[in-house]
């Protein structure tokens, strides 16, 4: 490929993580007034902690839109992974204090049916979302947008432990599923934000491993080369 081609094409990846960060802030904006509004409604910790996580995800989504509208967003990359990392801690953070609160039995998860189809809307929405940047910034070879993609992805197992637990606390009295599998998410986020804060945002990790992009040479693909 000629330097020029490989030049527009560049600018042509750029664009399409603008287009796909400014969806993902859109979304998570929504949805955060959406789960905190039904939170505060239905006296529920689980969506309003929802909400808090929405504009985490806000936070990373908005480092990425920060450093491709420079000129030269290479020379953003590390000041917004660094960001994307601190946003996954918080998640984590979040996650677990949500999570053992529940399990302690110092809250109970209230029936919600707007949580419910907020929750369903994320699963819909947010898994595409992830894959579009993901496979954006490998092309790219973009850590940051890859640390972000991974945010989002973890955001949609979070919207699956929120409508499992919710659905199975209305149907079965189960208010411990959503929080078992909150913990485990937990960990992830937290081994992710080590390696966004590292900058091997692009190699292969936990949560690359769950939707099957680990390889066996871990680092081959050009993003981890930057």
């Amino acid at each position: 490929m000629s330097t020029a081609t490989a030049s527009a094409r560049a600018l042509v990846l750029r664009r399409r993580i603008r287009i796909v960060v400014a969806i993902t802030i859109t979304w998570n904006v929504i949805e955060a007034i959406v789960a905190l509004a039904a939170g505060g409604a239905a006296s529920s910790a689980a969506l309003i902690g929802f909400g808090l996580d929405s504009i985490v995800e806000v936070l990373s989504a908005a480092a990425v839109a920060w450093q491709f509208a420079a000129p030269d967003p290479e020379r953003r990359e590390k000041t917004a992974l660094r960001v994307i990392a601190v946003s996954f801690f918080a998640l984590a953070l979040y996650v677990s204090v949500d999570a053992i609160t529940s399990l302690t039995g110092l809250r109970d998860p209230q029936h919600s049916t707007v949580g419910i189809i907020i929750a369903a809307l994320s699963l819909l929405v947010m898994p595409f979302l992830s894959w579009f940047e993901r496979r954006t910034g490998r092309e790219l070879g973009s850590a940051s947008a890859i640390a972000d993609s991974k945010q989002t992805l973890i955001c949609t197992y979070l919207s699956a432990a929120l409508l499992a637990g919710l659905l199975l606390n209305t149907l079965l009295g189960w208010a411990w599923a959503d929080s078992v599998a909150a913990l485990v998410i937990a960990v992830f986020a937290i081994r992710e934000g080590i390696e966004a804060w590292r900058g091997d945002a692009c190699c292969a990790t936990p949560v690359s491993a769950l939707t099957g992009e680990r390889e066996t040479d871990a680092c081959a693909d050009d993003c981890c080369q930057h």
